[in-house]
Order: structure tokens, then sequence, then C-alpha cells
């Protein structure tokens, strides 16, 4: 079963509509450790991914591409550079071909994981949203399933409440940080999920 671009473009256009969703509540988490914006980056940033993505032509990677340029320009804080390049080494993942084995997204996965840790220089147990890419795509290079993947994204959003911030703004918090979940990983664990339903064929 293959990931068409088509397939692509509706993967976009779902993390579109659950950041706009989820909007709120990730505003409200990140209010307890950080400016409170985090939500409106993540939607901004994936709607116009969606957006950008909508309106390109190509191939996977050039709408990778297209979609980390998108969020990138509506996103000045640190989701923006962050997605971006997560989007970037996706696409160079995906190639420049209209399709792929449905089965590569785990490597797309990992390669979004990548991306993540160089562009935002973090380690596990930093209190970021590397805590759920590292989990989920460990467990996507391991063979497990889908549902698995999202799971250890969750369990990792998760066990950000035990950690103190080792980076980023509410490293300033130190041990006030501890007890509170890092938004980013919260909305991590939500795009891997959305990913894993790709996986699945869902969509």
């Amino acid at each position: 079963m293959e990931f068409t671009t088509d397939d692509l473009k509706a993967l976009f256009h779902r993390l579109a509509a659950r950041m706009a969703a989820e909007r709120d509540a990730l505003c409200a988490l990140d209010g307890l450790v950080g400016d409170g914006d985090h939500g409106i980056a993540m939607e901004q940033g994936m709607v116009a991914a969606d957006a950008a993505v909508a309106g390109a032509d190509g191939s996977l990677q050039d709408l990778f591409n297209a979609g980390a340029k998108g969020f990138l320009n509506a996103v000045g804080a640190s989701s923006g550079p962050l997605y971006a390049t997560a989007f970037l080494r996706a696409g160079k993942v995906a190639g420049p071909r209209p399709a792929m084995p449905r089965d590569d997204l785990r490597q797309i996965i990992a390669a979004m994981r990548d991306g993540v840790a160089q562009r935002g220089k973090a380690a596990p147990g930093m209190k970021t949203m590397l805590d759920a890419w590292h989990p989920a795509a460990e467990a996507a290079l391991g063979g497990a399933a889908p549902d698995a993947i999202t799971a250890a994204a969750r369990d990792g959003a998760e066990a950000t409440r035990t950690m103190v911030a080792a980076i980023g703004r509410s490293e300033r918090l130190g041990a006030r940080s501890l007890g509170h979940l890092d938004p980013g990983a919260v909305s991590a664990a939500m795009v891997i999920e959305d990913i894993c339903r790709a996986l699945r064929g869902q969509g």
C-alpha cells in the first residue's frame, strides 16, 4: 500500500485541523511553563503549512519542503525552525517521488526526530518535544505497530511532568517546571498520532 502526494496533502490538512482544535488546551499548558502561546504557534504553523502544501505540485519531497517553508514563514517562535527542519528532513527521506511504501512513514518519523534534535540541540530528558519524538522514532524503527508508536509518544510527553526543564524558555523556571507537562511534547505526540493514522492507512 502506497502513500501518495494526495495522502500527504490530506495529512497536512488533518494536522492543521488538529492544531486548531487543540489550540486553547495547548496555550493553557504553555501558560504554566512559558508564554502561553504554543497553541497559537502550532495552529498558525500547521495552517500555513497546509495551505502551502495544498497549493504545491511535484514530488513528496517538494510537498514536504513547501510545508517547511510555510510553517517557518508563519511562526517566529522556537517551534517554527524546529518543525521546518523536521519537514525538510522528512522530505529528504521521502525523496523526489510521487509515492512511497506506506511503511516508509516509519523513517519519516525518525527523520523528523533527527531534525528536531539537530536544530534544537536537545537530548531526551531535557523536557522538550524531543521527549515525545525520540521514543516514537525508536518504536517506529523497531517495527512497533502504529498504536504502539503513538503510545510511546504519549508516554514520552507524559514523562516530561517529572522532568526539570534544561533548555528553552521554561529553563528559567528551574525546579518550578517540575510537575508540568511540556506543551511541545504534548503537541508532538498529537502530530505523531496523525502520522500513525496514515501509517495504518486511515486517510
